[in-house]
């Protein structure tokens, strides 16, 4: 398979390559939410942190759902991404149907009316963050792989696999990455 336009931009998503060593960044798909000349900025969409939105704060009373790990860039900072910019005032739209921000209390209220559910917003601890130039020279470095985001790519389900999954799809060259270890040094 040819892959498509190779340049990191707001609304495409990064592939880390199998040899990526990081431990933020191993096997992890990030949804760059900004990339320009000030640097770049995103969350890692397919890493759920196995804790529980609620073990971390109480502001949206019953409500709960998983929390990801969205990057190394300020972990004790909660993020969220949505699919509701159309009810969410200030909302910055990433692609269509994925959105990041927005007032807080408009997710709390919709989170309690139920016309905000765990299908439709996702909570952070943290994000990924990148300096100016820094996410071009990994790029140079093939740290990466860069495709066309996608809404299920933020909300689908499984998202543990989604590596996995979009690398299958990327073609036979490509199949060989899963089996890769996440050690180099332990093959």
């Amino acid at each position: 398979m040819t892959l498509p336009d190779q340049n990191p931009a707001g609304g495409r998503i990064l592939v880390s390559q199998p040899s990526l060593n990081d431990r933020f960044f191993n096997r992890s798909v990030v949804m760059l939410a900004e990339h320009g000349p000030d640097g770049s900025f995103g969350f890692i969409v397919n890493k759920p942190a196995r804790i529980k939105l609620s073990s971390v704060t109480g502001e949206f009373g019953t409500f709960d759902t998983d929390l990801y790990l969205g990057g190394p860039v300020q972990v004790n900072n909660l993020f969220y991404v949505h699919s509701k910019g159309d009810m969410i005032k200030g909302s910055l739209k990433i692609i269509e149907g994925v959105y990041w921000g927005g007032d807080m209390n408009e997710i709390r209220s919709l989170l309690a009316s139920g016309k905000l559910t765990e299908n439709d917003i996702r909570f952070y601890a943290g994000y990924s963050g990148w300096q100016p130039c820094q996410l071009d020279d990994e790029m140079k470095q093939n740290s990466w792989i860069v495709l066309d985001g996608m809404k299920k790519y933020v909300f689908g389900l499984r998202p543990a696999y989604l590596w996995k999954r979009i690398v299958l799809n990327l073609g036979k060259d490509f199949a060989p990455w899963v089996n890769y270890p996440d050690d180099p040094n332990m093959n």
